[in-house]
């Protein structure tokens, strides 16, 4: 079953930009916190943990602080060897995800990456828990859109979300339904308005033009998706799963022809 395929080659814990003074902290945990977003913009999310980790000892209930430590314990699963390591390493981005959410609820932001932390966790379980973490992150996902109506990555995610499950076959919709109580309405006019919306609030990201890429190509609209494919493959990386998404459309622009 793909579902909740959704989850995987990406981390929603973004807003690379944010600075210290965006998470209110000053003096030494200030200067950890840039040092902590060059790591993590360097894709050296080792180092971003280290840093990260060591702002929280200064500044323990700081949201921003504990989102940014559940992003590079997220990110670190793309580095893991094992399922055992990977499982271990989403424990840990669900606990600070959660403790970020608690402290600030609506933030869509923590809205969205809670979700999609569990969601990940539940990759590594059966399909009963898919189907559960599908439901959660198509739900959380219009919420935060709600919250933040310029939120590109959950415009990503809802995008995305309406492509997977519009591609599920007949079979696997009736075993789902049958098993599993179904799951919410999708289409793939959906996946394109939101992937549309997602690329124009963020055209520096090279995620959203490729899964456009995919949204358009599953849509019919060949020529289109040839376009976004080759203009988001031009893009550098900037994220921990860049690369991986670019293998992915390489490999769909091939069958393009």
């Amino acid at each position: 079953m793909t579902l909740v395929r959704v989850i995987l080659l990406f981390s929603l814990f973004t807003s690379n930009g944010a600075r210290a003074n965006d998470a209110g902290l000053q003096g030494e945990a200030g200067n950890l916190y840039e040092s902590g977003l060059i790591a993590q913009n360097d894709l050296r999310t080792s180092e971003a943990l280290e840093l990260m980790l060591q702002v929280e000892k200064l500044a323990p209930k700081n949201p921003k602080v504990l989102q940014k430590i559940a992003r590079q314990y997220s990110d670190s699963t793309i580095d893991a060897i094992s399922e055992i390591e990977q499982r271990q390493l989403l424990d840990q981005a669900l606990a600070y995800s959660q403790r970020a959410t608690d402290l600030q609820p609506n933030d869509p932001v923590n809205v969205l990456s809670l979700a999609i932390t569990r969601g990940k966790i539940a990759q590594l379980g059966d399909n009963k828990a898919k189907v559960e973490a599908a439901r959660i992150i198509k739900a959380d996902a219009r919420r935060a859109i709600e919250l933040d109506p310029d939120y590109a990555w959950a415009h990503h995610v809802l995008g995305r979300w309406h492509r997977e499950v519009d591609e599920l076959g007949a079979i696997t919709r009736f075993f789902t339904k049958i098993l599993y109580g179904g799951l919410p309405e999708a289409s793939i006019e959906a996946a394109v308005y939101h992937l549309e919306k997602a690329t124009a609030l963020d055209p520096e990201s090279l995620s959203h033009f490729l899964e456009l890429g995919f949204a358009y190509q599953a849509a019919g609209e060949i020529k289109k998706a040839r376009n976004i494919f080759e203009q988001g493959l031009s893009m550098p990386n900037r994220e921990k799963h860049d690369e991986t998404v670019k293998a992915l459309a390489r490999e769909a622009l091939a069958q393009l022809g």
